[in-house]
């Protein structure tokens, strides 16, 4: 049986998303109060459009949430957001919730709501801007749960403190390994023995936000 994947708000992101979905064989439904953004959601293919607000019980259900085996809250409005969130899963059994949200200080309150996720695109940035102050460039983000798994490309120069060290050696963050190790034209998986050597671009996967002292412990900046 396909996924129903409710979407509610957002118009571009609710489309890029939708789109995505749909390709991976998710049933999907978006909620939008906007006629002109429904008019052009409808324009995707296979894709269910519901005109209305989506914080009214009644158009939810219109929408099928009952139905749903996640919602995604998308409007601009951190306060709308939650009380989709709550609707969803509390009237309509949801078994999981995802907010849009644009106030960060916000977040661990609508965790503490039950929230299943939230998605904070100022503290998204924030962390791309710190990481990309030690690394030559982020390879992706993945976020699940309330945390995320970081996977980031670490460059070693000549003069890193890393260099010439066995990887048993370094004393990286419990929560980081070093996956893989490109050299060259080679792509390697490294072991407890495996040498760094300069110019290696170290694979990072860390969660609990220790890679920024994993990078700083490899690079020394």
């Amino acid at each position: 049986m396909k996924r129903h994947i409710l979407l509610i708000g957002g118009r571009g992101k609710a489309k890029a998303l939708a789109q995505s979905l749909l390709r991976r064989g998710c049933r999907v439904t978006v909620i939008n109060e906007s006629v002109d953004d429904c008019h052009m959601l409808a324009q995707v293919e296979r894709l269910n459009v519901i005109h209305g607000d989506g914080t009214k019980p009644h158009v939810l259900e219109d929408a099928g949430a009952a139905q749903a085996d996640l919602a995604v809250a998308l409007t601009s409005q951190d306060e709308a957001n939650l009380l989709i969130c709550e609707l969803c899963k509390r009237l309509f059994g949801v078994s999981k919730t995802i907010s849009l949200l644009c106030d960060p200080k916000k977040t661990d309150f609508f965790y503490q709501m039950g929230v299943d996720h939230v998605v904070c695109a100022v503290s998204a940035v924030t962390a791309i801007m710190e990481q990309q102050a030690f690394v030559g460039k982020i390879a992706n983000t993945l976020p699940i749960g309330a945390e995320q798994i970081q996977i980031a490309e670490v460059p070693i120069s000549g003069g890193a403190p890393a260099v010439g060290k066995k990887l048993w050696e370094i004393n990286l963050p419990r929560d980081v390994v070093i996956g893989c190790i490109l050299r060259g034209d080679r792509a390697m998986i490294p072991r407890g023995d495996t040498v760094v050597l300069s110019g290696d671009m170290l694979v990072l996967i860390s969660s609990n936000g220790q890679e920024l002292a994993a990078i700083r412990e490899l690079t020394g900046r």
